[in-house]
């Protein structure tokens, strides 16, 4: 009898799923009257949200419809954006009313400029001009959306001197020297002037070195204090002479001098100047950040009483971390103290992380795996798969909308207590989802289900790569899963793609190299060329770094370039030092999780041939790269 009632729900399923799929084929004909009369038989389809937010979407004009949807379903996925898609075209129609009956406090540039215009429309006028002051008065360029509210702005009497040149100097702070060219027309021409010789500073800012001219500013104080900023960036040592014997020539405010001081220590710090330790010092106050780049000035100078004394003053929570931990055992075993030292070791060692197989090195200590996968029961799953989100999820599964699924499924899983996340991982696990599991445990914060964490997928290709590059698999796999988590359609903001993160102008030089045809950037999101392409890339890279899995990492991610530029000019370095005082906080990151992912998954792949200390190596000067 229950096999015939499951029978039963499964074909009012499948019919329930052709008619869906029909329903949207409707609404791209615009055949609503069919449409209507099809969606009738699946209200209890889960589904059925979507299916009408699909069409309200594009019938926009239907206010009744949409508010009622907009009750029924303010709890689902698809409110948020058919309101926000709905306020836009209430504005593009002037229904002004409306629109503001049906605004909420919003950090969307677009929808505050409309609610600010109707505001003014419908009568309150003087208040809608004073609020677009904070919406103007910014560095960067606003939505064409703003420009009525700006235009009523720009002629009322609130549009004052003191304005434009608040937002001529955010202009300029952001970089953005044609929206502060631009607003400096609106100035008078006595005014302009005065703009000229600060955007001249700020295209060369060496020519804060000219005192005298400066000087004669009526802004003097702020372009010589805008030009040391500009300067830092491009010459940190002549950024920090010029500071040092020009500042008393201007009053520069006490905040703002402080906000000086401390850019120009840190980035002397980012560059590895000697004198770093010495300036972070003389701060008279130190936030964490500030306090932590002194511990790494002291490391890279090898002085490791100040690496004691550095780390004796950062906050209490910092000294708890591993990182932390770890330089301070360090500090100790270079300073006499190795009991202590040890001790620390010892509690690291317990660790799966960067520090722990560091310090298990120390100690010559077997690598912690800390293995504990989640235990959900068959039973808890099925009652959590009837979860109506998770229905709606499996149902785009089962009609091919996957990257609907997906977005479906973080809108559901930010919504779960930590218990149902851990199932809800599970789940995804049994979805064979690759990189979805990884992240939804990450919620949870629940680190030590090792297999899900840390999937052996695409092995055939990942061995197939390693053999041909001579590489050990368990490299590559540190590599795909820092990357990409697994996802064969990554795609970063500055355009890498697929598992191994590759750029397409790599890509093409690669295909080059190997003399293969290059099938155009969406080729990368194929696991056998990527998997190719980026195992081929970090061979390259090993090679041109003498075999330095820690520069190759490094290099990977930043580049080439910018590795060798990091590199110790003369005296080499040991490589724990010299990841520990990477500039860029993303690349130290990558480099210590490549490494550890590695150690990770040759657990998983059952070898014992890498370790973390034949990783690091020493660091030497670029005179000893390999030329390719």
């Amino acid at each position: 009898m229950s096999f015939q009632v499951l029978g039963n729900t499964k074909s009012l399923l499948q019919k329930q799923r052709e008619t869906y799929v029909l329903a949207e084929k409707l609404i791209a004909k615009g055949e609503d009257s069919l449409f209507f009369k099809q969606i009738k038989s699946i209200k209890k389809y889960p589904l059925y949200p979507f299916i009408q937010y699909q069409w309200l979407q594009e019938n926009l004009d239907q206010k009744n419809k949409i508010q009622a949807f907009l009750n029924q379903y303010k709890k689902t996925r698809y409110a948020r954006p058919l309101k926000y898609k709905w306020q836009i075209y209430l504005a593009k129609k002037n229904h002004w009313s409306t629109y503001i009956k049906h605004y909420q406090a919003s950090k969307n540039t677009k929808l505050q400029c409309y609610y600010l215009w109707a505001r003014y429309k419908t009568g309150y006028k003087t208040k809608s001009i004073k609020d677009a002051r904070k919406l103007w008065v910014v560095g960067r360029s606003q939505p064409k959306e703003c420009d009525p509210i700006f235009k009523v702005l720009k002629d009322s009497p609130y549009f004052t001197k003191k304005l434009i040149w608040q937002r001529f100097r955010a202009a300029l702070s952001k970089g953005n020297v044609g929206l502060a060219k631009y607003i400096s027309r609106s100035l008078s021409k006595a005014e302009q002037k005065k703009t000229k010789l600060w955007l001249r500073v700020h295209a060369k800012p060496s020519r804060v070195e000219n005192i005298k001219i400066v000087r004669q500013h009526a802004h003097s104080h702020l372009i010589f204090a805008h030009g040391i900023e500009r300067l830092a960036r491009r010459d940190i040592v002549k950024a920090v002479h010029v500071w040092d014997s020009g500042k008393k020539h201007f009053k520069v405010k006490k905040e703002k001098t402080q906000f000086i001081e401390r850019k120009l220590a840190m980035a002397l710090a980012l560059d590895r100047n000697k004198t770093a330790y010495s300036r972070l010092n003389q701060l008279p106050k130190l936030d964490e950040e500030a306090k932590q780049w002194r511990v790494r000035a002291a490391l890279r100078s090898l002085d490791w009483s100040h690496v004691k004394q550095s780390i004796a003053k950062l906050s209490k929570k910092s000294k708890s971390e591993e990182r932390w931990k770890y330089w301070l055992a360090r500090a100790l075993d270079k300073t006499g103290q190795s009991e202590k030292a040890k001790n620390i070791y010892a509690q690291l060692a317990k660790e799966r992380s960067y520090y722990g197989y560091l310090s298990a090195d120390k100690l010559n200590k077997n690598y912690q795996l800390a293995n504990n996968p989640v235990q959900v029961s068959k039973k808890t799953l099925d009652t959590f798969k009837q979860k109506n989100d998770f229905r709606v999820v499996a149902e785009l599964i089962e009609v091919n909308q996957i990257d609907e699924a997906k977005r479906q499924w973080w809108y559901s899983v930010n919504k779960l207590s930590k218990a149902d996340i851990l199932v809800a991982a599970k789940y995804a696990q049994q979805l064979q989802w690759k990189q979805v599991p990884i992240y939804t445990i990450a919620k949870a914060k629940y680190w030590d289900d090792v297999p899900l964490r840390f999937p052996l997928a695409y092995q055939h290709l990942v061995n197939k790569n390693a053999e041909l590059q001579g590489l050990n698999p368990a490299v590559i796999y540190g590599l795909i899963r820092r990357e990409s988590a697994f996802n064969e359609n990554a795609q970063s903001p500055v355009g890498a793609r697929g598992l191994m993160q590759i750029m397409p102008r790599t890509g093409r030089q690669i295909a080059k190299n190997l003399k293969e045809k290059w099938h155009k950037k969406k080729s990368l999101f194929n696991p056998e060329i990527n998997l190719k392409y980026g195992s081929y890339y970090y061979k390259k890279m090993l090679t041109q770094f003498n075999g330095n899995y820690v520069l190759a990492a490094a290099a990977y991610n930043a580049g080439p370039h910018r590795v060798k530029r990091w590199l110790p000019e003369k005296q080499e370095l040991a490589a724990d030092i010299w990841v520990e005082t990477i500039p860029y906080k993303e690349t130290r990151g990558y480099v210590s999780a490549v490494l550890t992912y590695a150690l990770i998954y040759q657990k998983q792949l059952k070898q014992n041939i890498l370790t973390m200390d034949g990783f690091m190596g020493r660091v030497f000067s670029s005179q000893k790269l390999v030329k390719l």
